[in-house]
């Protein structure tokens, strides 16, 4: 089949400025919709996957499954567990099992103020950082035993909605018009915990007024989680409910599937909108090209070959809005925050949201420019030439 050569597609560009723009804009606007909406899922996905670890088993109120917040079990679960289940990691003596009281509760910046809003306290003891092994500290020390201190996520600021500099280490947080002063800082990259405040349990158990916990974690190491399920169903009087770390976070990520349906719902249809007017542009633009078209097959150039040539022309306009709108995703997008109700997480735009959202922009060119191109070839070529 004789081809028309890529050069004429290229030129074709730039014979009508105002289409080529039309064109540019609309791949640009899709591809940013579609890869802030892939980033979106693909951050709360990561941020819930990995707060789970491997080997660690969560001991919580038995009907308490869906959230830990309202669980209530006995201050003596941690020793009785330490005692009774075999295989949980340790090191220098200390047992990986971490006593945890969660709770959200409001925060304010000043004394006697309002809260400017709610953010999630975990009550723990040193024993977490051992069970949390995403948690680490980059500026400051961790909080003492029974001191008002806190440390804070890389993410609490945008939790609560302030400027990071208001959560540096020596400045304080009020709760219950009781003031915690910062004495740290932690990272605990794609996990809820990136969000939250920590600080010690029994201190949090006095601020809550309450002296059960939330939940027990635990590390196996030789352990099995059938070791741990026995010790729950002998137990019954204790009231507990095990689950795998891991399991509880796909449960929550489950949970949100209607919030990330919603987001990709409202990415098709605006996608939808953006390849109906991508079709408009290309049917105003085909059609006032019939003539052309009829001269290039009497010149011998098969409908094919024209077709071939009209698709090229438009995923080159397609591609340029395609990497334009990648561009700005990177540049304006990449590491934004969002706030959910369990905390906050970050857009995760790597080279696998990206492929997706420039894929998006090329099919858009694509889809968009077969049927017009159809439509102009199926005029007999005598009454193409005579088009005006």
């Amino acid at each position: 089949m004789q081809r028309l050569p890529f050069e004429y597609a290229v030129r074709n560009l730039g014979r009508s400025p105002l289409r080529l723009l039309i064109s540019v804009v609309g791949s640009m606007l899709v591809v940013v919709l579609a890869t802030a909406a892939f980033a979106f899922v693909r951050g709360m996905d990561q941020s819930l996957a990995g707060s789970g670890t491997p080997g660690n088993i969560i001991l919580l109120g038995a009907g308490s499954e869906e959230s830990i917040e309202r669980s209530e079990i006995s201050a003596g679960v941690t020793s009785q567990v330490q005692a009774s289940v075999f295989g949980i990691k340790s090191s220098a003596g200390q047992a990986f099992v971490s006593p945890e009281v969660h709770a959200a509760l409001g925060v304010g910046i000043q004394p006697d103020a309002q809260p400017i809003g709610q953010a999630v306290f975990r009550g723990v003891t040193a024993a977490a950082f051992s069970v949390h092994p995403q948690v680490r500290i980059t500026e400051g020390r961790a909080m003492n035993t029974g001191a008002d201190e806190i440390i804070v996520g890389a993410l609490t600021a945008t939790r609560l909605g302030i400027p990071d500099q208001r959560l540096a280490v020596g400045e304080q947080l009020w709760v219950d018009g009781r003031p915690f002063t910062i004495v740290g800082r932690f990272v605990a990259p794609n996990t809820v915990m990136n969000a939250e405040i920590w600080v010690p349990l029994t201190s949090l158990q006095t601020l809550t007024r309450r002296e059960s916990l939330s939940c027990v974690v635990l590390t196996l190491d030789e352990g099995e989680f059938a070791d741990v399920d026995v010790f729950v169903k002998n137990r019954v009087d204790l009231e507990l409910s095990a689950i795998p770390e891991t399991a509880y976070y796909d449960q929550l990520s489950a949970f949100y599937q209607p919030v990330k349906m919603m987001v990709w719902i409202t990415a098709i249809l605006i996608g939808a909108g953006g390849l109906l007017g991508g079709l408009n542009t290309m049917y105003a633009a085909f059609a006032s090209r019939i003539r052309e078209v009829g001269t290039l097959q009497s010149l011998g150039y098969p409908r094919r070959a024209v077709m071939v040539s009209f698709v090229q022309e438009s995923v080159l306009a397609a591609a340029a809005g395609a990497v334009l709108g990648a561009v700005i995703c990177l540049v304006l997008l990449d590491g934004v925050a969002i706030r959910f109700s369990m905390g906050a997480f970050g857009l995760r735009l790597d080279g696998t949201t990206v492929g997706f959202g420039i894929t998006m922009g090329l099919m858009l060119g694509l889809i968009g420019s077969i049927p017009p191109a159809l439509r102009c070839l199926r005029m007999p070529i005598a009454e193409a030439l005579k088009a005006t």
